[in-house]
């Protein structure tokens, strides 16, 4: 049976110190409002930038931001769509940025997929604001299935960059939801990421605390571990 959220914050504050030092540290999500209102660019630069950051040092990728936006003409979304092939190909050989076809090409196919995401729903921000947290594994899939290069933790990481509540699924996290008995292994099947779910949405009724919160919270009670 799984602990009760009280009893893994209690854990939590033993490990850190004091209620005050956990609070302290987490991190707060931005409300649909506050989503549905960033600009269609934003999402693709930010979307752009985890694709990048997979398997490289993140501050060299943020590093070089300002020119990816350069190159990348503001990530205007109907302009990197239609980027021809030349264009691309132009891109690999521009030393301002990471020289990395593939992600290069994922760029442009991102944002072909995000001018479907507009069409239907008016903006990223209105689709990704009104996602219930509830299902948010439910978006994860969606990323993965729709974007490119977004498998992985990059969906779930890619949401948290923009600010949408979700919690992640760090070692830590995995270690501990493991030791509870929800899984019992790394989860990549769909059983496997809705018992993450349910248990997320079991501590999520009993707090009353972001998933973003609680994903952190529950990190702490798992030996050494990084923030999230």
């Amino acid at each position: 049976m799984m602990l009760a959220f009280e009893d893994v914050l209690a854990q939590a504050v033993k490990r850190k110190g004091s209620r005050k030092a956990i609070e302290e540290s987490l991190p707060k999500p931005k409300s649909a409002t506050a989503l549905a209102n960033l600009g269609d660019d934003r999402y693709l630069s930010e979307m752009s930038r985890r694709v990048f950051r997979a398997g490289l040092k993140h501050s060299m990728v943020d590093g070089k931001w300002p020119a990816f936006e350069k190159a990348f003409k503001q990530f205007n979304v109907k302009r990197v769509a239609s980027f021809s092939d030349e264009e691309l190909e132009s891109l690999a050989h521009d030393k301002t940025i990471i020289r990395h076809f593939g992600k290069i090409k994922a760029v442009r196919e991102n944002a072909r997929w995000l001018l479907d995401v507009i069409a239907e729903h008016g903006s990223v921000g209105q689709l990704i604001g009104s996602w219930p947290v509830a299902d948010i594994v439910g978006l994860w899939t969606l990323l993965k299935k729709q974007g490119a290069q977004m498998g992985g933790q990059s969906g779930s990481r890619f949401l948290r960059m923009v600010g949408k509540d979700t919690f992640l699924m760090s070692d830590d996290v995995v270690t501990v939801m493991i030791r509870e008995g929800v899984i019992d292994k790394t989860p990549t099947s769909q059983r496997d990421l809705k018992a993450v779910q349910h248990a997320f949405n079991q501590w999520h009724d009993e707090s009353g605390l972001p998933m973003c919160a609680i994903s952190r919270i529950v990190s702490y009670t798992s030996g050494d571990n990084y923030p999230l």
